[in-house]
């Protein structure tokens, strides 16, 4: 369980020394640096993200109202963010100096909760598929349906609609053969993006790959974070 709280350290991050006294801020009283968040590293503009939210904080306090309101919009921005990749594996907390409250912040959404399974569980899809399908989002999950990511959306948004534009062509022309290099460079490109998903969701998720449901390339890979294997 990680701590998100400005105490003027290069690292906004904190641990209890004994789990067991979670519940008590006091407890969070050994730093964790920001190349230190084993197994999972941080990515580079992440972690000058939270070491430059941790150092704004003047060793005083803020004197001014609005600033203060800055920073925690700031801190919870980049607490967010660092939830989001480290993923449900950990529990990240978040110090609201403005109103002096610790809240858990969510992995999977853009809320704070005052509990630390306010979706149940599971709280958020867990095993991902990645499958071009015309008019349906590139990523879909059981119970969830297919939906859009927050991260990799432009490339994952321009792969979409590129099988959109090439199935409409297939659909227009009706010639055997025309578009089949198009389709397998599709194919191709999913089977990467399927891959940064993974590197993305890291250790605690599976990405499957299933290929074009449209274009006749079809696959059945299981790719985590370590590597692919064909199902």
């Amino acid at each position: 369980m990680l701590l998100v709280q400005a105490r003027g350290e290069p690292s906004p991050l904190y641990e209890a020394e004994d789990p067991r006294g979670c519940e008590d801020l006091g407890a969070f009283n050994r730093n964790v640096p920001l190349d230190d968040c084993r197994p999972v590293t941080l990515p580079a503009d992440l972690a000058d993200a939270l070491r430059r939210w941790s150092l704004a904080r003047p060793p005083e306090g803020f004197a001014s109202r609005p600033d203060l309101r800055k920073h925690v919009k700031q801190g919870l921005a980049t607490a967010q963010r660092l939830a989001g990749h480290l993923g449900p594996s950990w529990v990240v907390r978040y110090w609201d100096e403005s109103h002096r409250t610790v809240k858990w912040v969510c992995w999977g959404c853009d809320r704070l909760h005052w509990e630390r399974d306010s979706h149940g569980t599971p709280p958020h899809p867990v095993d991902i598929t990645v499958e071009g399908e015309f008019k349906f989002g590139p990523l879909r999950s059981d119970g969830f349906g297919d939906f859009f990511p927050d991260d990799l959306v432009s490339a994952l948004y321009k792969w979409a609609e590129g099988i959109d534009t090439t199935l409409n062509l297939d659909l227009r022309d009706r010639e055997d053969g025309k578009y089949d290099a198009e389709w397998k460079r599709l194919f191709q490109e999913g089977m990467d993006l399927a891959k940064r998903v993974a590197h993305e969701l890291g250790p605690a998720r599976t990405v499957t790959y299933k290929g074009l449901a449209n274009g006749g390339l079809a696959a059945l890979t299981s790719i985590t974070w370590q590597g692919i294997r064909q199902l």
